[in-house]
């Protein structure tokens, strides 16, 4: 593990369930409860950090109260990524409102914050210091001229407005501010790939950030959690680009477990999340969200067919090689950037994109390319189904149950969704599928082992007999989730397989995903009261913010590994849909 450079202290940093995100899109900021931007990676989610002490590294963005003696809060307003950071002092309240600008270029990223004294004099820091490339580029070319501070790093652009006094030194520029008792004060800083002159006119840029959160979130209500489902809707929007590709969560390298080397660079575009995050969108209907995920999907189908990847940026590349990065690392965690699972074969991918084209079919949504795609992923399937793959958790490659309940799932809704002659094949097929998986992966207790050659249960199987692999009435769907139940869950809380004889949470976390899937499987047993305490449960496991993370150490209660997880904001979402008549129904019970 490399040394952060004596030069360049970084704060001490958070538990993760304290950070809150903003994003466009195209990127997203990580805010610490300091006021400081702690990561921030430009122009693309994928590029370097500009802002690294989320990892220990350099380049700074800071507004926080000069005096330290304070208590931090904060809140989201409802249905956005607009973020209030809110600290009581001594003697007064100070609030800092905090956005990427909306509608996102993908060459340009503009950061609102406005300050304001809510309470009492307010005397506010404000300290900027960008570090392109992952901390290799400081500054240069800083100067002001008529209240803009213009700068490079490296080969971005920088322009700052809103700190006219401000001081330049060798770590940036640095001024503090005096507002009046309801006073307030904009900043702007832009990051760009080339030199831009378009004013920076906060008002206008707010005004656009607000009717474009307004317009892209949906009201939700109906839902058995409606704030939530909006929150999910943000954070799902805030990690999908222009191009329609989502990144399954803004960081890398936060550890899943602290000093096993399991921490992950999760700033690509993974086609399974994607696929969850349409799917769960479906649901509630025909939402933008559904059109950009069939459109990414699609491409990637129709480029790579049969040999399809796991993981792509979100420009439809493949991942870079895993690589160090120059910093000290998250508290238990290493530096890394770059992701090896994109050269896997993960056959369950092709099975959740097969049900999003049919979600998407089903709404009437799934145009001519699309279609097309549906049919190349399905001849995928014919061709590959019987190959041992890396499975969901992107393991060694074996014959995973998994996989082919997915396959079975996504062929039998696109023959239902898509009457072509191919129809009646793909509903052979997923028969075909299931025959040959029932007869090696169905233990003889009953329930659906992991894969060949292991008997042990595995909780992400609830999805695909959630979505109709098997009727409900099938008994293997009522053992499986008991099998999930009494080995795989504590507490409320849903682990994804044993670890050997390791106690629960000794080896991992629990998974977040995993605790939705129970409550969708419950959903499909009919059983409305147990999907409603594990939805709850569930979604009680998100920090402050109202952000997921992928696991969630029960015993501490903390979120662990990259944030914000997006299948797991989808999966909520998904949930929150199918249950909301039956948490109507289970409150009117229990009054």
């Amino acid at each position: 593990m490399s040394t952060r450079p004596v030069d360049e202290p970084a704060d001490r940093p958070f538990a993760l369930r304290d950070y809150a995100l903003i994003a466009d899109g195209e990127r997203g900021a990580l805010i610490d409860p300091r006021g400081e931007i702690a990561w921030l990676c430009a122009p693309a989610w994928h590029s370097g950090t500009v802002f690294a002490g989320l990892l220990g590294g350099p380049g700074h963005y800071r507004v926080r109260p000069a005096d330290p003696w304070n208590v931090w809060a904060g809140s989201y307003e409802d249905g956005t990524l607009i973020r209030v950071s809110r600290w009581v002092t001594a003697d007064g309240i100070v609030s800092c409102r905090e956005a990427l600008a909306v509608p996102a270029d993908a060459g340009r990223v503009v950061l609102l914050r406005q300050i304001r004294a809510v309470r009492g004099e307010s005397l506010v820091d404000i300290d900027l210091d960008v570090r392109g490339d992952y901390g290799r580029h400081p500054m240069t070319d800083l100067h002001e001229g008529g209240g803009t501070w213009r700068a490079r790093s490296g080969p971005l652009h920088l322009r700052f407005t809103g700190a006219d006094h401000a001081r330049p030194g060798p770590d940036g520029v640095h001024t503090r501010l005096r507002l009046p008792e309801g006073g307030s004060h904009d900043l702007v800083l832009e990051i760009a790939t080339g030199p831009q002159e378009t004013p920076l006119v906060p008002r206008a840029l707010w005004d656009a950030t607000e009717r474009w959160w307004k317009s892209a979130v949906p009201d939700c209500s109906g839902t058995a959690a409606p704030r939530d489902a909006r929150m999910a809707y943000a954070v799902l929007n805030g990690l999908t680009s222009t191009t329609g590709g989502m990144v399954a969560a803004a960081t890398t390298s936060l550890p899943e477990r602290a000093d096993t080397g399991r921490d992950y660079d999760y700033r690509y575009a993974w086609i399974r999340d994607q696929c969850y995050a349409g799917i769960a969108v479906a649901a509630h209907g025909p939402h933008p969200l559904l059109d950009r995920a069939v459109h990414f999907v699609s491409d990637r189908i129709l480029e790579d067919g049969a040999d399809l990847r796991p993981a792509y940026t979100v420009t439809g590349e493949p991942p870079p090689a895993e690589r160090g990065l120059p910093f000290v690392g998250y508290p238990g965690g290493s530096d890394r950037t770059g992701n090896r699972a994109g050269r896997q074969f993960q056959l369950d991918a092709f099975g959740e994109a097969l049900q999003l084209f049919a979600a998407a079919a089903r709404h009437g949504v799934l145009d001519t390319r699309a279609a097309t795609a549906a049919t190349a992923a399905a001849e995928a399937v014919s061709d590959r189904w019987t190959q041992p793959d890396a499975g969901l958790w992107e393991l060694e490659n074996r014959w995973w149950t998994h996989s082919r309940l997915c396959c079975v799932v996504g062929l039998r809704d696109l023959s239902r969704e898509v009457r072509t002659p191919a129809s009646a094949d793909w509903s052979r097929l997923a028969d075909r599928i299931l025959d040959d998986t029932r007869s090696r992966c169905l233990h003889p207790d009953g329930y659906w082992q992991r894969a060949v050659g292991d008997s042990g249960p595995e909780a992400a199987l609830l999805l695909p007999l959630a979505r109709g692999a098997v009727p409900p009435a099938d008994p293997s769907l009522a053992l499986t989730r008991s099998q999930v139940t009494h080995r795989l869950a504590d507490d409320g809380y849903v682990y994804r397989f044993r670890h050997g004889d390791k106690p629960l949470g000794d080896a991992e976390g629990a998974f977040l995903l995993c605790g939705f899937t129970m409550a969708l499987a419950a959903h499909a047993q009919g059983l409305e009261t147990d999907a409603v305490r594990w939805f709850e449960r569930t979604r009680s496991a998100c920090g402050p913010a109202g952000l997921f993370a992928e696991e969630y150490d029960v015993v501490q209660r903390q979120l662990r590994g990259n944030l914000p997880q997006g299948f797991v904001h989808a999966l909520l979402l998904e949930c929150s849909v199918r249950l909301g008549g039956a948490q109507d129904a289970v409150t009117t019970a229990w009054r």
